[in-house]
């Protein structure tokens, strides 16, 4: 079984990538197992707002807003009829996601580039730029 990794975030970049590995999961030899990511941002000042809120509370902010960002991949993959699981994570996505792959014995990165310059980290994105650099899979691109 193939397994394929997919970061959302809900950008139109990642809703691209999402929808190519879609349309190109037939062309595969063997069956494919979808991951579908969305790596939230830590909370400003950390430690300073999970002891004040408490850690339930800041793991249940991460999550909803995760899932809220995930339901429109999750409705479109279900009406696809490709079989996924979700994942959650929190900090740093240029560094969670290639970790976070090899972890799961993913053997392929599959994200967008979000086009809004000219210079390599623009046209890429940051977080496209640093998995690249990071990530022991390939990483394919979708622009």
């Amino acid at each position: 079984m193939l397994k394929m990794l997919v970061p959302f975030d809900g950008s139109e970049a990642s809703t691209r990538a999402l929808d190519f590995a879609v349309r190109k999961k037939d062309r595969y030899k063997q069956d494919i197992e979808l991951h579908v990511v969305n790596v939230q941002p830590p909370m400003p000042y950390g430690s300073t707002v999970t002891a004040a809120i408490g850690r339930e509370a800041v793991n249940k902010y991460h999550r909803d807003e995760a899932m809220a960002v995930l339901a429109p991949a999750m409705q479109k993959l279900d009406a696809a009829g490709v079989p996924y699981v979700h994942h959650i994570c929190v900090g740093d996505a240029g560094e969670l996601i290639p970790q976070f792959a090899k972890e799961k014995g993913c053997d392929q990165i599959i994200m967008g580039t979000r086009g809004m310059g000219s210079t390599a980290s623009l046209l890429l994105g940051s977080v496209a730029t640093k998995v690249i650099h990071l990530s022991e899979i390939p990483v394919l691109l979708v622009k």
